[in-house]
């Protein structure tokens, strides 16, 4: 009998490569069809997914708290000290930025519009020689680029979330996938694989495991690196007699939260703060400021707070961050880095490349015989 794998006459006569190129072609256009569709059914119910997601960044953050607390406590008490804990200091740090930022607001933007001048004369007086008309029509380039982009990502995060109904039943999924996934993560987990097939359990597992540490790292991470940049920029600026130090520290906080572009962009409002108010020598140390503190952060504290959690490079998490911020608006971009990082750790175990983790699995020792009288 002929073997069914071998190739048949016609195909004979097709290069080795050439099929070898069409078989990865069509299961990738299949992979990407099946992502497609469950892009598709998870976009139709995304206010649940949203809140589900959120949640287990809420749990990422207070699991390691209620850990501490249930050393003593019961696990119940731990969980609502731990939720009461965190909640208290994300309404410290929201409450100091909103404040640092309203108290401050209208001299930043004051001097904001003062670097902006200065470059506006430097552009007309400078090598470039620009007109008036010139300027004018990059600024409505810039301001209709800006628009158009606050109002896609504004609307894509939010467009979903729009009724009260929609956000009632999005805090509700919220708040209770917050109890539930640190009251029975591991019975819950377990459900999930046990529906798997039996040959896959083992992956699945592994692989649910490995995502959620990469998201826990992150998310736990990101916090720590973001509030070590502002403190860095905040003394940066202090130092160089900059105005509008704590306003400007509490940008970089924020910015932060997107890696390796949040932080610059929001440094650069204080180079045009140090441009207006401290000259362009100062504006200059401000920059290299931001390049020292980015190069701190991305060599130094990234990998010592994060670890191995998302062992992404550069270039993959701006684009990451691109493609997030383009799919799903501000949102995306914010989650962009995380979810990126959970699928490159799963992927390397899936394809054998992950050293601490063998696939497949090596398969259990054999059960010894039983001994016959």
């Amino acid at each position: 009998m002929s073997d069914p794998a071998a190739p048949s006459e016609g195909d004979s006569a097709v290069p080795g490569t050439l099929r070898l190129t069409a078989g990865i072609t069509w299961r990738l256009l299949i992979v990407l069809a099946g992502v497609a569709v469950a892009g598709y059914l998870l976009n139709i119910i995304f206010p649940v997914v949203f809140a589900l997601f959120f949640a287990l960044l809420m749990t990422a953050w207070t699991q390691p708290l209620m850990n501490v607390f249930h050393r003593v406590l019961p696990k119940v008490v731990s969980m609502i000290l731990a939720l009461l804990v965190i909640g208290a200091a994300v309404v410290v740090i929201v409450g100091s930025v909103v404040r640092s930022s309203v108290a401050e607001g209208p001299k930043l933007v004051t001097a904001v519009e003062g670097g902006i001048t200065q470059i506006e004369d430097w552009l007309k007086t400078g090598p470039l020689q620009l007109t008036d008309a010139n300027i004018n029509a990059l600024l409505s380039q810039v301001q209709d680029w800006v628009k158009t982009i606050a109002s896609g990502l504004l609307g894509d995060a939010f467009g979903a979330l729009g009724s009260i109904g929609t956000l009632v039943i999005a805090a509700s999924v919220f708040f209770y996938g917050v109890v539930f996934f640190l009251l029975t993560p591991n019975s819950i987990w377990s459900w999930i694989v046990g529906w798997m097939p039996g040959r896959l359990q083992t992956p699945v597992d592994v692989s649910g495991r490995m995502a959620w540490d990469a998201i826990a790292g992150y998310t736990r991470g990101i916090v720590v690196v973001a509030f070590a940049d502002a403190v860095l920029v905040f003394i940066g600026l202090t130092l160089l007699q900059v105005p509008l130090a704590p306003a400007l520290a509490a940008l970089v906080f924020l910015g932060a939260f997107i890696p390796v572009i949040g932080a610059p962009i929001a440094t650069f409002f204080a180079a045009i703060v140090a441009l207006a108010e401290r000259g362009p020598i100062i504006a200059l140390l401000v920059v290299a400021l931001t390049v020292v503190v980015g190069s701190f952060d991305g060599d130094v504290l990234q990998p010592l707070v994060m670890g191995k959690a998302v062992s992404l490079h550069p270039l993959a998490i701006v684009f990451a961050i691109a493609a997030g911020g383009i799919a799903m608006g501000i949102v995306g971009a914010l989650i962009a880095v995380p979810i990126a990082g959970a699928v490159y750790k799963v992927a390397k175990y899936l394809t054998g490349r992950d050293p601490d983790h063998p696939f497949p699995p090596p398969a259990p020792p054999p059960a010894e015989a039983a001994v016959t009288a």
